[in-house]
């Protein structure tokens, strides 16, 4: 476990289907109103105290979020040949803010995706 962390919250809706198996109504193009929690860790602070300023967590989430919004998830590259699941998208998720974070003190991240109040699945990034 580190020794700081620091997150960020913010929602939007998206649309997407499963394909590839019997999944019933999941089958069928619909939305879901997604809330996503990333989590940075770190173990040690930058010259002014944070783990990452938490402005330009907001500012990454702001413009991932705005890319996935009111979008159809399968029409996305970034799920070309795969489903796009609750999991699949966490990881989807994760992986833009390790390439934007990369010049950082972080360790870890930690993207929590709700796909409805009592659904989700995480996924985190160790040793960056």
């Amino acid at each position: 476990m580190s020794k700081y962390s620091i997150g960020v919250r913010g929602d939007f809706i998206a649309q997407h289907y499963l394909v590839g198996g019997d999944f019933g109504a999941e089958s069928e193009k619909h939305s879901h109103h997604y809330v996503v929690e990333v989590i940075v860790e770190g173990n040690e602070l930058d010259e002014y105290g944070f783990v990452v300023d938490i402005v330009r967590l907001k500012v990454i989430l702001e413009e991932s979020v705005n890319h996935y919004r009111d979008r159809t998830l399968n029409d996305l590259h970034e799920f070309k040949d795969i489903n796009p699941g609750s999991e699949v998208f966490a990881q989807v998720l994760a992986e833009r803010f390790r390439v934007a974070l990369k010049d950082t003190l972080i360790v870890a991240l930690t993207v929590k995706l709700w796909e409805d109040e009592a659904a989700w699945a995480s996924c985190r990034l160790n040793n960056l």
